[in-house]
């Protein structure tokens, strides 16, 4: 076989390998996903939260079934990126090992996880799909209880803990009669209310959940104070120069523009059962 017979069998093995490539599995092809460009599985969503995953945040810590708040958000940015809800796949992980430097085994991760500079160097963070409001919680015994509106909360006790958003919620939204009781800790503020020594405390919302359905005997969420901003960002957890982050925060800030994060915050963490806005 002569060296110019070579070469055109070469080149003709080339065009075979560049033409196979053009048709099998590229991207017009129509597959169930994006492309897997970055994502942990080809043409799924990989999504990471907690174990166990709590109330209002996720439903029967069902991440699956798109109740709650956070698991609502998750399946809205699928849709953005072009993913069916059958194509997302949950993974669970601890909240220190989403934010830890080094490989994940998720797309994005959401447990309330607060966007700050240090957490940055480690991970990215998508924008912010929610920021934290301030909220008045009392016990079920207390003369705050029965209170609907900002003005009902006027002459009570209202508690804080010193040098937070949550001081400044009571000192100027509030403005109780008696001034504001400042305390060290959320704790001491905690012990104040159980004892009766204040009649409600204002709490960031994540923290009012918690309080109320883990450490409050009796604990009752009065109600959400409207939003000045100042609040903790929620991000969605990307691991460190993901190819994935501009993608998935433009999905986010379509979700804000569209009124869709506002829809689903309202629905999960603003209704009646939950933590109304008081007026």
């Amino acid at each position: 076989m002569t060296r110019r017979t070579l070469t055109a069998v070469a080149l003709a093995a080339a065009a075979a390998l560049a033409l196979a490539g053009c048709t099998a599995g590229g991207d017009d092809q129509g597959g169930s996903g994006p492309s897997a460009e970055g994502y942990v599985t080809d043409g799924k969503l990989t999504v990471g939260t907690a174990q166990p995953a709590y109330f209002p945040w996720v439903i029967d810590d069902a991440p699956e079934s798109g109740e709650g708040f956070e698991s609502a958000v998750a399946y809205a940015v699928a849709d953005e990126l072009g993913f069916a809800k059958e194509d997302v796949v949950w993974v669970r992980s601890t909240f220190e090992q989403a934010i830890a430097p080094g490989p994940k085994d998720f797309d994005f991760n959401l447990q309330q996880f607060s966007i700050t500079d240090e957490r940055k160097q480690a991970v990215d963070f998508s924008s912010p799909y929610y920021e934290t409001t301030q909220v008045v919680v009392t016990v079920e015994d207390s003369p705050a209880a029965g209170a609907t509106t900002i003005a009902a909360l006027k002459p009570f006790k209202i508690g804080a803990q010193t040098g937070t958003t949550s001081l400044t919620a009571v000192e100027q939204t509030i403005a109780p009669e008696g001034g504001a009781q400042i305390f060290n800790t959320n704790d001491d503020a905690k012990l104040a209310l159980q004892s009766g020594t204040v009649d409600a405390i204002v709490v960031d919302l994540p923290t009012a959940f918690y309080l109320t359905g883990a450490e409050l005997d009796g604990g009752k969420i009065i109600g959400q104070l409207p939003s000045t901003g100042g609040g903790d960002q929620f991000g969605l957890v990307l691991a460190k120069d993901s190819p994935l982050t501009e993608k998935v925060s433009a999905a986010v800030d379509a979700l804000r523009e569209n009124g869709t994060l506002d829809e689903l915050a309202t629905k999960w963490l603003g209704g009646d059962d939950t933590a109304p806005v008081l007026q």
